[in-house]
């Protein structure tokens, strides 16, 4: 192994092609650098690539995206990284983006903050004053966090204490105890946080700022692409070889190469079939357990390093139930908004029960994400089937007997993953009656399953758990200690798809010395088009034919088969 990097090939290779990975990707190739992508699997993506089950789509990762409107912060990043001529979004449903499902109780959340809190108070008066002032501090918090990056100079630094002192005074408090101070009825709670699914943390545990971020997020809906999450992987991949970077798939990486003259510095990779790629920059698009403990390993650490992953702590894992279905899904109440299902218990005490749920047991699952793609994206409806994603959230001890297994999984795992999908489907059945009646496939994906395809710490879903320990200042960072080695992803700055690309643009902008508002500044003439999931009166020609093409294309299939 060579001391000092004179044989660089490339000036930045990325491990790892989520999305924070190929934002990183297409910000250093488009500033000229040579790039390479390294992907273990077989398609690029990462939790956003799309795989097909007898020809019909889902996507482990993207379910929807927030403030995807003209103006607003996602949009804009896509206009930034180049790639929004090349995607189509559909808003879902506006009056109900997300269906609250609580024991018996029903709650549609809108796609406008003010509606919201009009709907919330007026379905409990008694706590309509409470709820306009928890959303108003939501959004006081949310916006000062955001603004922070653009104080620039002495005498706008010296303003920060003032101008952020809702995000001070609340920003070391757990959501469970500033709701608590603001909310009285447990029911109430329960529906202001139920989009703790987005992060995977229970109220007692998750930071305020965070949540409040997210339901920000959200706060004017959910969008969700045309093609699934595969169509912005698509994307971003054609601007990275738009720039003359390279993404290579099927390519594992066995570990970091480290130099040693006069301290460790990253210097290339060894991939698993003992190939060596060197480049003068080396980024990490990978779990940071994975990163650190096994590309690096830990002898290579710095004491400091090694006991906070010591003491990391990783978000959930899940148990993921890909459908599909020959059954008018409409007619049963579904549309294109999000349901989320709970008990109605106290929030806190059911992530409790739910991680330490007995898996063995025959009873339904209680809490569930139920999400129809069909509806969401109407072009991939081919007039018959329709498909679902449901998830919830386990506890990974259950699986950690199986985690040595390779491809061919042992019959205890395979009668372990049909029990466990005939729970999926009992509580399912509660939100969609009669729908096990109707399944034409059925596939479970399990953290096992995550593990293999997507390779995290004990299946985790959102990198490191987004607690209070694991965020902000507290959270890994972008340049790591080692010299030229640098992070990207869902423990670095943020989760989720807009999160990770942010992540990623941030990381190429430390690589850069630049500031990243001038790696994601919009383009002029970068346009996202949206278009709306619930009516096809707007719809393009070209979208029509398109649903007229897969709705034909399944026709005559059945004609030939019969």
């Amino acid at each position: 192994m060579p001391e000092e990097n004179t044989n660089a090939t490339y000036d930045t290779i990325i491990i790892g092609s989520g999305a924070g990975g190929l934002a990183a990707a297409i910000c250093l190739s488009r500033a000229g650098q040579k790039v390479l992508v390294l992907e273990q699997h077989d398609v690029p993506g990462g939790w956003c690539h799309s795989f097909y089950l007898n020809g019909h789509r889902f996507t482990p990762g993207v379910h929807y995206v927030g403030l995807c409107g003209q103006g607003e912060a996602t949009n804009d990043l896509y206009r930034g990284l180049g790639i929004a001529n090349d995607l189509v979004f559909f808003r879902m449903n506006p009056d109900a983006y997300e269906h609250v499902h609580i024991g018996e109780h029903r709650f549609d959340i809108p796609a406008d903050p003010e509606a919201f809190a009009t709907r919330l108070g007026e379905r409990f008066p008694a706590e309509a004053k409470r709820i306009q002032k928890y959303l108003g501090l939501i959004r006081k918090v949310s916006e000062e966090l955001y603004s922070l990056p653009y104080f620039k100079g002495f005498w706008q630094k010296l303003t920060i204490p003032y101008k952020t002192r809702h995000f001070g005074k609340y920003g070391l408090f757990t959501l469970r105890r500033v709701i608590n101070w603001h909310i009285k009825d447990p029911l109430v709670k329960n529906i202001l946080n139920i989009q703790c699914g987005d992060h995977g943390v229970q109220p007692k545990k998750a930071a305020f700022i965070l949540h409040a971020a997210l339901m920000f997020h959200y706060f004017y809906g959910g969008y969700y692409p045309m093609g699934g999450g595969g169509a912005l992987i698509k994307a971003m991949t054609n601007a990275v070889k738009k720039h003359k970077g390279e993404i290579w798939t099927s390519k594992g990486v066995k570990k970091i190469l480290l130099g040693n003259n006069n301290q460790i510095k990253a210097i290339g990779v060894e991939l698993e079939n003992g190939q060596q790629l060197f480049a003068k920059h080396i980024i990490s698009n990978a779990d940071v357990g994975i990163t650190y403990n096994q590309l690096i390993g830990k002898k290579h650490l710095s004491q400091k390093l090694q006991k906070k992953l010591e003491k990391t702590i990783y978000s959930c894992t899940s148990l993921m139930l890909f459908l599909t279905v020959n059954m008018d899904v409409r007619q049963a109440g579904l549309d294109s908004g999000n349901i989320w299902k709970m008990p109605d218990k106290d929030a806190d005490d059911y992530y409790d029960k739910s991680m330490m749920d007995d898996l063995a047991s025959s009873e339904a699952f209680e809490g569930m994400f139920i999400s129809c793609t069909t509806l969401k994206d109407p072009v991939s409806f081919d007039g018959k089937h329709h498909c679902l994603e449901v998830i919830t959230f386990i506890n990974y001890k259950a699986f950690e007997k199986f985690k040595e297994e390779d491809q061919q999984r042992s019959p205890e795992y395979l009668e372990f993953k049909e029990h466990l999908t005939q729970k999926m489907l009992k509580g399912l059945e509660k939100a969609v009656p009669g729908i096990s009646t109707h399944i034409v496939h059925k596939e479970l994906g399990t953290p096992v399953t995550n593990e293999y395809y997507i390779n995290t710490t004990e299946g985790n879903v959102y990198g490191t758990e987004k607690s209070l320990k694991h965020i902000g200042p507290f959270a890994f960072k972008a340049k790591s200690e080692i010299e030229n080695l640098y992070l990207c992803g869902a423990s670095i700055l943020s989760h989720g798809v807009a999160g990770a690309s942010h992540s990623g643009i941030a990381t190429a902008a430390e690589i850069l010395e630049c500031h990243p508002d001038e790696l994601k500044k919009p383009q002029e003439d970068q346009h996202l088009r949206i278009f709306e999931a619930e009516d096809a009166t707007e719809y393009p020609e070209w979208m029509m034919k398109k649903i007229e093409v897969r709705k034909a294309r399944l026709t005559s299939k059945e004609q030939t088969i019969v």
